[in-house]
């Protein structure tokens, strides 16, 4: 198999339901998709790395700081559908869903997404070959504390690496409480073959989709699989200021000597 040319995309839009403005939420001087930014650009294996963004705002910090930006329709109501537009414009394999509110991301879990369309899990036998892959996310353990929350997504996976299906509720229901299985959550990173994210933007949302308000969803009723690959490198998916104020002291302890928290504002807004 010969390389695959992959394109990281950073969504990044203001008009986010329960924290508007994140992802221009500025820590040590930089926005939440300054962060994003520059930890994606760490990983090798992307060819290419741009933000997103239906926002004047957004566009016009990426200009001051040299991040590449592209503009997209305001209509779009996933991350998704801002990924598949850039695709539209700009060729390659796979495209790599990175959403601007994940300020932790490491080039690992960019790794971990994109080495699933080019070589057989670990797992050996029991795991598709690459040329299956459509689809590929990550999934990490679950926290006891946010089973039942439902702002934290939860997954469950076959045999082979494959999600089952994901839903804010908690799932497996736990009827025998002594049960050893592991219980997951998924992150907020997708990478997609152009046919799959094609497909996608040709399939109308479903009930369970809108029901979930997860998009993932649509992949797996229409029968596109979706692989997931375990990492213990876990994240903060910045929904919510409590959210944010979780990011912020995680990255305090990652990086001491640097300044205090800026709220939004100042040159950086």
């Amino acid at each position: 198999m010969g390389k695959l040319s992959v394109v990281g995309v950073i969504p990044a839009r203001l008009a986010s339901d329960r924290l508007p403005g994140k992802v221009l939420l500025t820590l040590d001087g930089k926005a939440m998709l300054h962060h994003v930014y520059d930890a994606a650009r760490t990983c090798p294996l992307l060819d290419d790395l741009m933000i997103a963004t239906d926002a004047d705002e957004v566009r016009d910090y990426c200009a001051r700081h040299a991040i590449p930006v592209r503009m997209t329709s305001a209509a779009h109501t996933s991350g998704t559908d801002r990924v598949r537009e850039v695709m539209e414009h700009i060729p390659a394999d796979v495209y790599v869903n990175i959403q601007g509110d994940e300020p932790l991301v490491e080039a690992e879990h960019l790794r971990l997404l994109i080495e699933l369309f080019t070589r057989r899990a670990v797992s050996g036998s029991a795991a598709d070959s690459p040329e299956e892959v459509r689809v590929s996310t990550l999934m990490t353990p679950l926290k006891h504390a946010d089973a039942g929350n439902p702002n934290v997504v939860k997954v469950v996976t076959d045999l082979r690496g494959r999600a089952l299906y994901f839903s804010r509720s908690p799932i497996p229901f736990r009827r025998n409480a002594d049960s050893p299985l592991h219980t997951f959550k998924p992150l907020g990173f997708y990478a997609y073959r152009r046919e799959a994210l094609r497909k996608f933007g040709e399939l109308a949302p479903t009930g369970l989709e809108q029901t979930e308000r997860l998009e993932q969803l649509r992949f797996l009723v229409h029968g596109i699989p979706i692989h997931v690959a375990e990492t213990s490198l876990d994240t903060v998916g910045v929904d919510t200021r409590e959210d944010w104020e979780e990011f912020t002291r995680r990255w305090r302890e990652r990086f001491p000597a640097r300044a205090s928290l800026h709220p939004r504002g100042g040159s950086d807004s």
